[in-house]
């Protein structure tokens, strides 16, 4: 259960309810999941949450699929069960299959655990990988 209710649209503050209205326009939909109804309850979070999602989630260098899969595996570290579910459906909607869904499981899971094995053990971080790297991605100068 939420520790906040799960607010209808006539439940919620003008403010909010403008938000939700964006939300709606952006995503060319009808539907705003609970997420967003539960942050509703305090607008200037919805607001700002809604505003920074917005600019990460932008086209950019990375495509859509890429970020909702980013997005979908820091849910999967996070054992977010909201989000995972969340932007599982996100990912399948532009385009995610399950075979990608099942090597994004596979890295996931290794990355945890290797992880863990690195930080439990406390191995020291290689020189090489204390080099600067520069804008074209090569280490050095």
């Amino acid at each position: 259960m939420s520790l906040w209710p799960v607010l209808e649209d006539e439940e919620m503050s003008p403010a909010s309810r403008a938000v939700l209205d964006d939300i709606r326009r952006t995503r060319n939909t009808d539907f705003v999941n609970n997420f967003w109804r539960v942050l509703a309850n305090d607008p200037a979070l919805l607001k700002r949450t809604w505003e920074s999602l917005k600019d990460v989630m932008a086209p950019g260098a990375l495509d859509p699929l890429t970020k909702e899969m980013l997005y979908l595996a820091v849910s999967l570290a996070n054992s977010c069960d909201y989000c995972v579910r969340s932007h599982t459906a996100a990912a399948r909607a532009k385009g995610m299959s399950e075979a990608q869904l099942g090597e994004l499981l596979g890295v996931v899971g290794m990355a945890s655990e290797t992880n863990k094995l690195a930080a439990g053990l406390q191995v020291p971080v290689d020189e090489a990988f204390l080099a600067p790297v520069s804008a074209s991605g090569n280490a050095g100068n």
